[in-house]
């Protein structure tokens, strides 16, 4: 009837946390274990996630800017101040942060010509490991939306007329 006689099945005591059931461990380099340590308990602020994840974004080949149309306008009006702190990285970037896991959502603006579903790819992998390898967070999720797509301008091409 005591618990003491089940717990060397399970590997779990009143105190401590279970051990992971066979096929049940967590995938990749991410374990619990870096973010409880026998020295104390460490968390990530959801701002130092967002900066990381918006730098990480901004690193991918093919990525123009972030943030929806509203926000991009705000943060060009906010860097033009004087003794602003310049571009806002964090800027296009949502998350939310657990005690071990963190879900990201990104907001961008892709070049034109470049393959959206290969970019998408490259940003989630760059986002996540960035975030992985920096916080010790497992990152369930990182979601991209694509909300414009910027054109190049041809200065040569302006103010003349296709037909003569």
């Amino acid at each position: 009837m005591t618990q003491t006689q089940t717990a060397p099945r399970t590997g779990a005591t009143a105190e401590t946390k279970p051990a992971p059931r066979p096929g049940t461990e967590v995938k990749g380099p991410i374990t619990q274990n870096r973010l409880a340590t026998e020295e104390g308990k460490i968390s990530v602020a959801e701002g130092v996630v967002q900066k990381i994840a918006g730098i990480a974004c901004r690193e991918v080949s093919g990525v123009h800017a972030m943030g929806t149309g509203g926000t991009r306008t705000f943060g060009a009006l906010r860097e033009r101040i004087p003794g602003s702190s310049g571009p806002n990285v964090a800027q296009g970037v949502g998350v939310e942060v657990g005690e071990t896991q963190a879900a990201v959502d990104l907001d961008i603006v892709v070049e034109y010509g470049v393959g959206i579903a290969d970019l998408g790819r490259g940003i989630q992998r760059n986002v996540k490991q960035s975030i992985e390898r920096m916080t010790g967070l497992e990152v369930v999720e990182v979601n991209i939306n694509v909300d414009d797509v910027h054109l190049p301008e041809t200065d040569e091409g302006r103010g003349e007329s296709r037909v003569s």
